[in-house]
């Protein structure tokens, strides 16, 4: 694994714009910051390889190496990513009296993991106002305040490197597919740490289509309904096409024609729709915005979601075989749309440093391939 600095990311990250605002460099060190969905790098650091750069997921990901460590197996270029099995899925009775959005299905199993003593603590997205705030706690009843969906990209992460600087560990994740994967490159131990012990204990990965950009999203909702009066956002599964914006007093609908042109640049370059590197991923399940799709992937992750089912925090359903295929047709077009223009800008196995993603030359045709 190629190491660099605070510098080479700076360069080939966020002056290139490839920066998501994911969180992975922030506070681990007092040079990084973010700042209303931007990451900046405060002052010059001259340390030649740091953890900023190990942990980014826009820079130098092995995507084999990080498949390897999780599944014992080559990464293939499958759609869906490596899993046990795929599910319908909602929240069970022991939690349906709340309120979360869509099935509930991220909700329930992070409360479960907490009152079954698989975490700790967990690193989750909250709002404040319309800013998506990074949140750490350490009680089920937290995870509820953070039940709904921001569609706007938000550093998560830096509130993971919070918990871990304070000794924390045993702890649960959820984010989304760029910050599972940076999630996953700290969990290798990129630099060599003694004593090293994987801090998580259950990583929830949301699908992910694209997230937008705070600034410009809010500047664009601002000049459309009284940002005050937001209640939530929502996109309902298709074949809807639109942005739902509820009111104190109602609700509004704009085309998602109008929202794309508020995505960062940056996600254009992104393979992964369904977080293939998380323990479990959920998304709505199309046509039901009622439900979510359960993509079960580790064993532990097996594990936790078959003992959330039989607890009642989990209601597990056989997914249709025609739900299955489009959900592999969706995210094998993001995965080709994602190879195609980082290839096309020089970004896989590309110069030390500077590339964006490394695999096998092979397993890149593959991916072009009809499957």
């Amino acid at each position: 694994m190629n190491h660099f600095g605070s510098g080479e990311l700076e360069t080939a990250v966020i002056q290139s714009e490839l920066c998501i605002g994911c969180g992975a460099c922030v506070r681990l060190c007092p040079y990084f910051d973010s700042y209303r969905g931007k990451t900046a790098l405060l002052f010059p650091c001259a340390v030649e390889k740091g953890r900023c750069f190990a942990y980014c997921p826009k820079i130098e990901v092995d995507l084999d190496a990080i498949t390897r460590f999780l599944h014992g197996k080559p990464y293939d270029g499958n759609p869906l990513g490596h899993h046990r099995g795929i599910f319908i899925a909602r929240a069970g009775e022991k939690v349906r009296k709340q309120s979360f959005q869509a099935g509930g299905t991220v909700t329930a199993l992070m409360v479960y993991a907490f009152r079954s003593g698989n975490i700790r603590g967990a690193v989750l997205t909250n709002r404040k106002g319309l800013l998506p705030e990074p949140r750490f706690v350490t009680r089920s009843a937290d995870v509820y305040r953070a039940s709904l969906s921001k569609y706007t990209a938000a550093p998560t992460l830096s509130a993971l490197n919070e918990a871990l600087d304070k000794g924390h560990g045993n702890l649960g994740v959820v984010g989304t597919p760029c910050q599972v994967t940076a999630v996953s490159q700290m969990r290798m131990n990129p630099m060599d740490k003694p004593g090293f012990k994987d801090p998580t204990a259950l990583v929830v990965g949301l699908f992910c289509t694209w997230a937008l950009d705070f600034r410009r999203f809010e500047t664009f909702l601002a000049g459309e309904v009284p940002l005050e009066k937001i209640v939530k956002i929502d996109i309902p599964p298709p074949p809807a096409q639109v942005l739902e914006v509820y009111l104190e007093d109602g609700k509004r609908e704009f085309p998602l024609d109008r929202i794309r042109p508020l995505v960062p640049d940056t996600c254009g370059y992104c393979p992964d729709m369904t977080a293939e590197f998380a323990d479990v991923s959920v998304g709505v399940l199309e046509g039901r915005g009622d439900r979510n799709t359960l993509i079960v992937r580790t064993e532990r992750g097996e594990r936790i979601a078959r003992e959330a089912e039989e607890k009642g925090f989990l209601v597990l359903e056989e997914m249709p075989r025609e739900n299955l295929e489009h959900l592999q047709w969706a995210a094998g077009n993001k995965k080709k749309r994602g190879f195609l223009r980082s290839r096309e800008a020089g970004k896989v196995n590309g110069e030390p440093g500077k590339t964006l993603f490394r695999l096998a030359p092979e397993c890149l045709d593959g991916v072009f391939q009809d499957r």
